[in-house]
């Protein structure tokens, strides 16, 4: 199984080298369409390799979708919180309630119930 993972990243790394050996070609990026730019006074433009544009792209759909899901599965991990909780809340009722049903008992059978 580690044999088939290396072997996947080296793939992985060939493709993406080979990416970048054929989208050298520097881009330029804008914030702005030029017309509102020149409105907003905010006329900012970047020189890039268009790999490092097509690779900046994936990383940053990559983080929103993490974002996204993290987001999404918070309901989930609130529920499990207030369950384990609850789960705690009970056990402690549960030693209490022995812990009173066996005060008046002699030491040595109050172990083995609570052993069983």
């Amino acid at each position: 199984m580690r044999y088939i993972r290396y072997a996947f990243l080296a793939v992985l790394a060939i493709a993406l080298v080979s990416v970048a050996l054929a989208n050298r070609g520097m881009v330029t990026l804008q914030l702005l369409p030029a017309a509102l730019a020149d409105l907003a006074g905010m006329n900012r433009v970047i020189e890039l390799p268009l790999f490092v544009v097509i690779l900046g792209g994936v990383v940053a759909g990559l983080m929103i979708g993490f974002v996204w899901e993290w987001l999404r599965e918070h309901k989930h991990r609130a529920a499990a919180a207030r369950r384990e909780a609850e789960i705690k809340r009970l056990e402690r009722e549960l030693r209490r309630t022995k812990a009173q049903r066996d005060k008046d008992k002699d030491e040595v059978i109050a172990l083995l119930d609570q052993a069983s």
